[in-house]
C-alpha cells in the first residue's frame, strides 16, 4: 500500500452503534461520479416526457449519429450522461465544469496541446438549459475502434477530500453496499453488524483493491471492436492481471503495441517540458487508447480535478510516491509503468 494510504488511516476510529448515518451525495468523487465541480442545471418545470428522456439517456450508451455513421463515444468511466452530439461533426459536447474549462483554455497554449482533445468554446444548450465544453471527438477518425480509459495516478482523490472525508466520519450504507457487491469478505466485522463504512474507509479501499496505489494507473474500462464491453476491473491487481487484461485489449492488432510504445514515450518527453504539467496536480484524468485496423494513439482526458499546485507546496515530481501534504499524483509512475506493459507485450510479439 502507498504510504500516503497508511498515513491517511491513521487516526480513523472504527465506527461503533453510536456512529451516526449518512446518505449519498453529488460530492462522493470516485470513478463513479465525475465531479461537484459542475455546474446544476437551473430547475424549471420540465414535462413528463422530457423527465423520462432524460433518465432514458442517463441510462443508456451515449452513441453519437451524424448522417449515416452511428458509433459510439466510450467515455468509459461510466460517465454516459454527462454527454452529446456537438455541433458540428467531429464533436462531442461534455457537460460543463469550471475547472475543466480553465484546463482546457491553459492546455490550447502548452506543449501538450496534441496529447488532449481539442478545445473549442462553451455552448448553451436551449433545449436542456445546461452549458457544455465542445470537445474534438477523439474517435472520429477511426473505423470501428477499440478502446481503452486507463486512469492515470497513484491516487484518484485530491487531498483536500480525503481530509474532508477524514473530519467527522459517518457511516453509510450505499457505500458498504458496494464494498459488499465487489467483495463480501472486505468488511470488518463491526461493519457487517452495522451494515455501514465511513468514506475516508471506503475511499482508501477502493483506491488499494486496484493497481492505482502500486502501479500509478488502473484500467476503467475496455470496449473492443468485436462488441466486447467491460468495466469489470475494480479488483484487477497483479501483474499477470494487467498482462492478460491489455494482451485481449491489442488482440488481432499486433501493430498497435509499438504505437502505443511510440506515443506513450512522446507524451513522456513532452510531459517534462509542459509548464502546465510543473505547475498542476493531474488527478482522476485518464489516458484514452484507441485504435482500429490501421492506427492507434491516446490522448489525455478527464481534468475536472486537476488543479494548480498550492503556492505554500514545494514543487512535485509527478514521479514520487505520495504522502499527505505533498500532493504527489504518481502520474509518470503510471505512465512508465504502461510503456512497460506495451514494450512487453511489443517483444513478445516480435519473438
Amino acid at each position: 500500500m502507498n504510504v500516503g494510504y497508511e498515513s491517511f488511516l491513521v487516526g480513523i476510529e472504527p465506527p461503533t452503534p453510536s456512529t451516526e448515518y449518512a446518505e449519498a451525495s453529488s460530492d462522493d468523487l470516485s470513478s463513479e461520479w465525475d465531479t461537484d465541480d459542475q455546474e446544476p442545471p437551473p430547475i424549471n418545470k420540465i414535462s413528463r416526457w422530457k423527465t423520462v428522456k432524460h433518465i432514458f439517456h442517463q441510462l443508456t450508451p451515449f452513441i453519437l449519429t451524424y448522417k449515416n455513421s452511428r458509433y459510439p463515444w466510450v467515455q468509459l468511466a461510466g460517465h454516459q450522461g454527462n454527454f452529446k452530439p456537438g455541433e458540428q461533426q467531429g464533436t462531442i459536447l461534455k457537460k460543463y465544469c469550471e475547472k475543466e474549462k480553465i484546463a482546457f483554455e491553459q492546455l490550447m497554449e502548452d506543449s501538450l496541446k496534441p496529447f488532449v482533445p481539442q478545445y473549442y468554446k462553451i455552448v448553451q444548450d436551449d433545449t436542456d438549459n445546461v452549458q457544455y465544453i465542445q470537445l474534438e471527438d477523439l474517435l472520429g477518425q477511426f473505423e470501428n475502434p477499440c478502446v481503452m480509459d486507463c486512469k492515470l495516478g497513484v491516487r484518484t482523490y485530491l487531498e483536500e477530500e480525503l481530509l474532508k472525508a477524514k473530519e467527522k466520519p459517518k457511516l453509510r450504507k450505499d457505500m458498504y453496499e458496494k464494498m459488499c457487491q465487489i467483495d463480501p469478505t472486505a468488511p470488518t466485522v463491526e461493519e457487517h453488524q452495522l451494515h455501514g463504512v465511513t468514506k475516508p474507509r471506503y475511499m482508501v479501499w477502493r483506491e488499494t483493491i486496484s493497481t492505482t496505489s502500486t502501479f500509478g494507473f488502473r484500467i476503467e474500462g475496455v470496449r473492443r471492436s468485436d462488441g466486447f464491453s467491460s468495466k469489470d476491473y475494480k479488483t484487477t491487481r497483479t501483474e499477470a492481471q494487467v498482462r492478460e487484461a491489455f494482451a485481449k485489449f491489442v488482440n488481432g492488432f499486433p501493430h498497435v503495441t509499438s504505437l502505443y510504445v511510440k506515443r506513450l514515450q512522446e507524451l513522456q518527453t513532452v510531459l517534462t517540458q509542459s509548464r502546465f504539467f510543473v505547475s498542476h496536480e493531474i488527478i482522476g484524468s485518464s489516458l484514452l487508447f484507441v485504435h482500429d485496423g490501421s492506427k492507434a494513439s491516446a490522448w489525455m482526458i478527464d481534468f475536472a480535478k486537476t488543479c494548480q499546485i498550492p503556492e505554500d507546496v514545494p514543487p512535485i515530481t509527478h514521479d514520487r510516491h505520495w504522502s499527505v501534504g505533498n500532493h504527489e499524483d504518481g502520474y509518470l509512475i503510471g505512465l512508465s509503468n504502461l510503456i512497460k506493459v506495451f514494450n512487453d507485450l511489443s517483444e513478445e510479439e516480435k519473438s
